[in-house]
């Protein structure tokens, strides 16, 4: 569930596990090799994999790694023993079991508790109470059993552990228990840009700011990369848990400082009761997870309740990805073309947009489905056959036209872009200049060097390169200083109070001086009055583009407003516009 509702399981995360797990077996070595215990650990097949060298002496070729645990110890097919064992293996509590004995043996017993792939056993020979330092030392082995060897929190077995203990307590007097999933946001960007010691140095920092947020009934645990939970008994819900998980969302809106420099990174937070939202371990964590996943949609650094809507949506969700994995080959998809205009009413190309006609549900808006089509590494395959459908189309029109095409992040992961886009330039027939991609900033923010370089590849072939949605991400003026773009392309939102807002006014035409001092075309997006084209030519802005201008069309209704006698002027265009 985790991995599609909210993208857990990303590389980060499995770096720091795997650091995790270098820096536990490097502990559990040294610990070992030192210990007095006779300790051992067994893996969910009930074999052995790692031994104290005390028990190696004292039981001698029996112990070798992967010999079943009934080898060491015969007395686990005893069925009391078996049965005793056996609970603490399903994630019971840990468990003291005195083994049987011969006539004048003296007394063994074995302490069983539960790790993260199976049970640790720590056997006991000596008769009396045990001295201080073995109970200390007997405690450290437990601590470290039970807790996340890089924060300090209670581990993920200790999470299940406690999750159905405390499911098994509710009922009578005793309130419900309330389950807190706690996912980082942007996470992956801090391990990115400043390596995995300092994403270790957040965890440990996150895990102490949720530490400082309990209060008594609270317990937190390290579930897994960086993912958190919180379970919560004895208070009253939800208002309790709502409290918390305000508090929580608040501690990650003040910096991290990771080696003198200030990181943010919030929190997104789902909550989940017992027993109304899951009466055993896997209902209630899957409930909490869905609801993180709605925290996460809604934008980050907050937290959501979990409600049955959310589930429908959820499940609605899935139908879609299932329904677009066969939406291309039975001919759902489809493109629609909006003018691109110079002023005063010259065409000089379309856009292509991508469309998705559902045969239940109808129309679904690009900004539903592509995200999911990218993230289930649909795009190649989706924006090859735009680019060649777009392309195709061009063919129809004069040979001034051109066509721009979106470009989806997703599609410079796969490292063939270039060979892709050749291709199908070769295969179409059509002039590389009459072709112009175009792309977000937010492909200049992964593997910036490389994206960098296929653009200039691209361009090279006589493509041109259109930055679009200018402004509303992470605009740098790095990128037009690294990259030669043909054009940008202001985005709507700067365009949509231009009439009124003087800093909207001020913004654009700062853009507009900008490419132009640079030798960059301007398009403004989203023109949908004659005022804000008025101001714009007067602004000498390049390109215009919204439904004033011209209304996405239909392929074949392209032609037909390439036909039509271009109107001479905006008036012309205005009286066409009331004329729909």
């Amino acid at each position: 569930m985790r991995s599609e509702a909210s993208g857990v399981g990303t590389q980060n995360e499995e770096s720091s596990s795997s650091d995790d797990s270098r820096a536990g077996e490097a502990l559990l070595a040294n610990l070992l090799a030192n210990t007095t215990e006779l300790l051992s650990f067994y893996d969910s097949d009930f074999r052995l994999t790692h031994y104290a060298a005390r028990l190696k002496r004292l039981y001698g070729g029996a112990v070798v790694p992967g010999a079943a645990i009934w080898e060491i110890y015969p007395s686990f097919l005893d069925t009391r023993c078996r049965d005793e064992f056996l609970r603490v293996f399903q994630g019971g509590s840990a468990a003291s079991i005195d083994l049987p004995r011969s006539s004048g043996e003296a007394p063994r017993s074995v302490f069983v508790f539960g790790t993260a792939d199976g049970v640790g056993i720590i056997e006991s020979r000596e008769q009396g109470e045990r001295s201080a330092a073995q109970e200390q030392e007997h405690m450290i082995l437990l601590h470290q059993a039970t807790h996340d060897v890089l924060t300090g929190l209670q581990n993920r077995r200790r999470f299940g552990e406690r999750l159905q203990q405390a499911l098994a307590a509710i009922g009578g007097s005793q309130p419900k228990a309330a389950l807190l999933q706690i996912d980082l946001d942007d996470f992956k960007a801090v391990n990115d840009t400043l390596g995995h010691g300092a994403g270790d140095t957040l965890l440990q920092l996150a895990a102490g700011r949720i530490r400082d947020a309990l209060e008594d009934g609270d317990s937190a645990y390290r579930y897994a990369g960086d993912e958190f939970a919180v379970i919560q008994l004895g208070k009253e819900q939800p208002a309790e848990a709502e409290r918390l998980a305000t508090s929580l969302v608040n501690a990650f809106k003040d910096p991290f400082v990771i080696n003198g420099i200030p990181v943010f990174v919030g929190s997104s937070i789902g909550i989940a009761f017992g027993p109304e939202h899951g009466t055993d371990g896997e209902q209630l964590m899957k409930a909490a997870d869905i609801a993180l996943y709605a925290a996460k949609t809604d934008g980050r650094g907050c937290a959501r309740t979990f409600n049955r809507s959310m589930l429908l949506l959820l499940e609605q969700r899935e139908n879609l990805r299932r329904s677009l994995r066969t939406a291309l080959e039975r001919g759902e998809l489809y493109l629609d073309y909006q003018p691109l205009i110079r002023p005063p009413s010259s065409v000089i190309g379309f856009e292509a947009l991508l469309r998705w006609r559902h045969p239940e549900i109808g129309i679904i808006p690009p900004g539903v489905f592509i995200p999911i089509a990218e993230a289930d590494g649909l795009m190649d395959e989706i924006g090859r056959w735009v680019l060649e459908q777009a392309c195709r189309q061009a063919l129809a029109w004069p040979s001034a036209l051109t066509v721009a095409v979106n470009l989806s992040p997703a599609q410079f992961l796969s490292g063939s872009l270039t060979d892709t886009v050749a291709q199908i330039i070769d295969a179409v027939g059509i002039r590389a200049e009459r072709l112009e991609l175009e792309i977000t900033e937010t492909v200049l923010l992964e593997k910036t060097i490389d994206n960098i370089d296929t653009l200039n590849t691209l361009n090279v072939l006589g493509i041109r390169i259109s930055l679009d949605d200018f402004g509303t991400y992470y605009s740098s003026l790095s990128y037009l200083k690294n990259f030669p773009f043909d054009t940008l392309k202001i985005d709507q939102y700067f365009i949509a109070d231009l009439e009124t807002d003087l800093k909207s006014q001020t913004i654009v035409r700062s853009i507009i001086s900008l490419a132009h001092g640079l030798g960059i075309s301007v398009t403004a997006e989203g023109v949908e009055t004659s005022a804000q084209a008025r101001w714009l030519i007067k602004e000498n802005c390049d390109y215009l583009q919204g439904n004033f201008m011209g209304r996405p069309l239909g392929s074949e209704a392209t032609g037909d407003f390439i036909r039509r006698s271009p109107p001479k002027g905006l008036e012309a265009m205005e009286e066409s516009n009331r004329a729909r």
